[in-house]
């Protein structure tokens, strides 16, 4: 088959690569759709960790086209999304319905190989089928669950106001989850003003360009001095990291979605803000419960079926498999603005 394969940090190459073969309680998928994740780029560009070669991709769906001896819940032909993160099932967290937090989990896209590729070898506990969804929004359930993920467990309600701390991808997921639950007060706060458009088709209520205006001082006083009820970190930047504890009312909460990239300094005030307002810090890591893969990615599935998520809009670029490497250096050199990058085999 033909894969997008990482030879080395910032080497990523469309080339020749063995067929995956099908265990028995695997299936064998022809990638449709892959989605660049946000996480992508700076380990592909900068810092793998994992074994090499290796095939990135984790956010991606298609049709089987071979299925293990031991499948009987999906057949040949079947649409389905990949849900890449395989927990172990038998360490102390699984064995708690806390998969997320596995301590001895597999992962396709980083220390299995991927959906940068014609073809993806997936157990077959890790697909759910996509009968009326196609395929580029399918592989944006991933992304789509993370953000439910950490939308459920800050528990907003109706009637918090919400700064969401970078408006990308994910805080655009976000927004749009927090409409679904009716929320009505979102401020997003972002160094792009197209980003910042796109949120506000979305729903954000106001916009701030951080660029422009201090992001501190202008939710401060939209907010009477109070701050907001819950902040969401979606940008993995310091510089918002440390904002949210600077933004967040007394008694608030702070969701971190976003990946830390750097060692993060707290100034005094900024810490202190953490005892002085007993403020309530929760990171939340990928998007799964139990039973596995949890109910954050059956409500993805639900409610992109249902209309009420439009994922499509959100997707600003599309590369064919051939172009992979076309891709990353767009990303590398900053050549154009993205949003969500598809890759099509």
């Amino acid at each position: 088959m033909k894969a997008g394969v990482l030879f080395n940090v910032n080497d990523i190459r469309y080339t020749d690569f063995p067929d995956p073969i099908c265990g028995e309680n695997d299936v064998i998928v022809n990638v449709k759709a892959c989605g660049i994740c946000g996480s992508d780029p700076p380990r592909i560009l900068r810092n793998w960790r994992y074994s090499l070669p290796a095939i990135p991709g984790h956010e991606f769906s298609g049709v089987i086209v071979e299925k293990g001896k031991e499948v009987s819940d999906f057949e040949i032909g079947d649409k389905v999304v990949v849900i890449p993160f395989i927990p172990c099932g038998k360490c102390e967290n699984c064995l708690k319905g806390k998969y997320s937090l596995c301590n001895n989990n597999d992962m396709l896209g980083s220390k299995s190989y991927g959906g940068f590729a014609e073809y993806a070898k997936v157990p077959s506990t890790n697909i759910l089928k996509i009968n009326d969804i196609d395929f580029e929004s399918a592989a944006m359930i991933e992304p789509l669950a993370v953000a439910i993920h950490g939308v459920l467990g800050i528990q907003p309600v109706v009637g918090d106001n919400i700064a969401i701390m970078g408006a990308g991808t994910l805080g655009q997921l976000v927004i749009q989850w927090l409409k679904v639950i009716g929320i009505k007060d979102i401020i997003a706060v972002d160094i792009s003003s197209t980003k910042l458009k796109e949120a506000k088709e979305l729903g954000a209520s106001i916009c701030i360009n951080a660029k422009e205006n201090d992001p501190v001082k202008e939710i401060m006083k939209l907010t009477s001095g109070y701050g907001v009820d819950i902040a969401f970190e979606c940008a993995g930047s310091k510089v918002t990291q440390e904002q949210c504890l600077l933004v967040t009312k007394k008694s608030g909460k702070i969701a971190y979605l976003g990946i830390a990239y750097s060692d993060i300094h707290l100034q005094e005030n900024s810490f202190e803000s953490i005892f002085r307002k007993e403020l309530t810090l929760k990171g939340f890591w990928n998007s799964y419960s139990a039973p596995f893969p949890g109910q954050e990615w059956l409500k993805s599935i639900k409610y992109v079926e249902n209309g009420s998520i439009n994922l499509a809009p959100m997707i600003s670029h599309r590369f064919k498999l051939s172009q992979i490497s076309d891709a990353f250096n767009m990303i590398a050199e900053r050549k154009e603005e993205y949003n969500k990058i598809m890759i099509i085999p």
